[in-house]
């Protein structure tokens, strides 16, 4: 199989001259495109879909839309341009140029970081596949598919990162990112929130909201790294990230709006009625909130780790927005780590800053998620409702760090086990509120049509009106 390389592949690394990145991607990409067909979004591959292709790094090309198949989406390899002379920001290293080439001595720790952030890619579109049958809207449905070829788009960053720098095993590499599928009892996605089910479109929202801004967070942080292609793959991602946690804010928020105006048009803010009523209550839509931000909390891994300490000392990872800490060195600093004490109670320990880096991150996500909630209950507020969104505790409902298996209530407070298996039903949803959201999950394809739980939404995608036919169905 040949390919025009110039034109199928979008891409700024001169793929065309490089004939043994060509034989490569020619051996991947069938793989790629079964794997499209059989896990991706397939029963809508005759649909044409108004979707969004990047088509170079500049501000004009990056965001070209049109009519595609989803299945002839043009997915290029983009690396943002090479900023002139970039030195090492941080670590050991600090101040040394950046390197072009991968130091054989970090080489299987930066593939093996390179394997996990690319396998979450693939890992969400099987996730989402599904959820196309029960979109609310046009508008939508197109957008599930923009974030759907985006994330594949971001496979193929991730793979080329691997067939270009790391050789046989890179190739290996990238042939089991397609060999391990979400939620497959025999070969899983790497990290657990990758194998939970998405089966519905709140729970898809928050996910876009809250766990694809832990991926923004892992981008920013593999951006400072000193290996200069990842960081420059990564700086370009960030760009696409963007949209997918607009999609999440957004959908939440429309969420939230119906309900409020349903509360409106029932003269009650009772949760049941609500649903009698066909909207989300918002105690339902906290519930969400819960499980997929303290879900999201431990992608970022231990809170006390030696493998963050040497990514850092290292240079392969950095802090996000690394430019706005004093200290890049990091060797002489503490952090104070708020710890359980084995007796009900809370002690602090300062430990090494660089074994806190998974935590300066964790803390720097949770206040830019803060954001969103802060918006959404400015929208209850305005409608004199007495009802507020909070984002639990860090502590609440952990699988990783200091507070694995800590009970705890969403406010940090450390509970009885018994106590927490008693409230669980207050703080996370139960089999019966999944089951009440799915039944609310019917597709909406009609032109100008949308689901009765769900609120349309403020404007359209590229100035275009809300109503517009996103996707054409054949």
């Amino acid at each position: 199989m040949s390919m025009n390389y110039h034109d199928r592949i979008p891409n700024n690394v001169e793929l065309g001259a490089n004939r043994t990145l060509q034989r490569a991607l020619e051996h991947w990409q069938p793989a790629f495109l079964s794997w499209w067909h059989g896990l991706g979004p397939s029963d809508f591959n005759a649909s044409d879909v108004y979707l969004r292709t990047a088509t170079s790094v500049d501000a004009k090309g990056w965001a070209t839309y049109g009519f595609v198949r989803m299945p002839e989406y043009r997915w290029g390899i983009f690396l943002a341009e090479p900023e002139p002379e970039r030195r090492i920001g941080f670590g050991d290293n600090f101040g040394q140029p950046v390197w072009q080439q991968v130091p054989g001595e970090y080489r299987s720790t930066l593939r093996r970081l390179i394997v996990t952030q690319g396998d979450t890619e693939p890992a969400s579109v099987e996730q989402q596949r599904l959820l196309g049958h029960t979109a609310p809207s046009l508008y939508d449905l197109r957008n599930i598919f923009q974030v759907n070829v985006e994330e594949g788009r971001h496979l193929w960053a991730m793979v080329y990162l691997l067939h270009a720098h790391f050789g046989r095993d890179g190739r290996e590499e990238a042939e089991e990112l397609l060999e391990r599928h979400s939620g497959d009892a025999d070969k899983p996605r790497i990290l657990g929130t990758f194998n939970e089910p998405i089966s519905d479109w709140l729970s898809f929202y928050m996910f876009t909201y809250f766990t694809d801004r832990d991926g923004k967070f892992q981008l920013k942080c593999l951006a400072e790294s000193s290996f200069d292609h990842l960081s420059r793959t990564c700086k370009f991602m960030l760009t696409e990230e963007a949209h997918h946690m607009f999609v999440g804010d957004t959908g939440i928020a429309r969420v939230i709006k119906r309900s409020l105006e349903v509360m409106s048009e029932i003269g009650s803010q009772d949760p049941e009625a609500v649903r009698r009523a066909g909207a989300v209550d918002l105690p339902l839509i906290q519930k969400y909130l819960n499980f997929w931000f303290t879900s999201s909390l431990d992608l970022f891994g231990g809170d006390s780790s030696s493998n963050a300490a040497s990514y850092f000392a290292n240079g392969l990872k950095g802090r996000p927005d690394e430019a706005r800490f004093a200290d890049h060195l990091a060797a002489e600093s503490t952090f104070a780590l708020e710890l359980p004490n084995g007796q009900g109670g809370v002690k602090t320990e300062q430990i090494p800053m660089r074994n806190a880096m998974n935590e300066v991150a964790r803390e720097a996500y949770v206040k830019d998620c803060q954001m969103g909630v802060t918006r959404w209950n400015k929208l209850i507020e305005r409608a004199a409702c007495d009802f507020r969104m909070t984002l639990p505790s860090p502590r609440f409902r952990r699988s990783v760090g200091s507070w694995a298996r800590v009970p705890t209530d969403t406010t940090g407070q450390i509970i009885s086990k018994e106590m927490f298996d008693a409230r669980q039903t207050e703080w996370l949803p139960t089999e019966a509120d999944r089951a009440f959201i799915r039944s609310l999950m019917k597709g909406v394809f009609e032109v100008g049509k949308i689901a009765g739980w769900i609120a349309p939404p403020e404007r359209g995608v590229n100035n275009l009106d809300i109503n517009y036919e996103y996707v054409k169905f054949h």
